[in-house]
């Protein structure tokens, strides 16, 4: 692959980073009280609840860090030119 192609792939894979992240927030609030109904799982809801919030987290802030970072890459390329 060529260095603009790497970027170009590493942008799609942020911007799908983010949307991943989007999508457990957005999946939450429908799938714990699925969970809730489990008697297994009442004791640790807000556990449970947490840690998907978290994963959430991670993927939309990595989704932008990869997307900000490789953005400035191309910024860098062109001001070389």
């Amino acid at each position: 692959m060529k260095p603009t192609e790497t970027i170009q792939f590493q942008i799609i894979w942020g911007v799908l980073l983010i949307l991943a992240g989007i999508g457990v927030f957005y999946r939450i609030p429908q799938v714990m009280p699925r969970l809730a109904d489990l008697e297994i799982f009442t004791s640790i809801i807000p556990f449970i609840k947490f840690c998907f919030y978290l994963i959430g987290i991670i993927l939309f802030g990595g989704g932008i860090q990869k997307v900000y970072k490789n953005i400035s890459k191309i910024k860098e390329e062109k001001t070389e030119e």
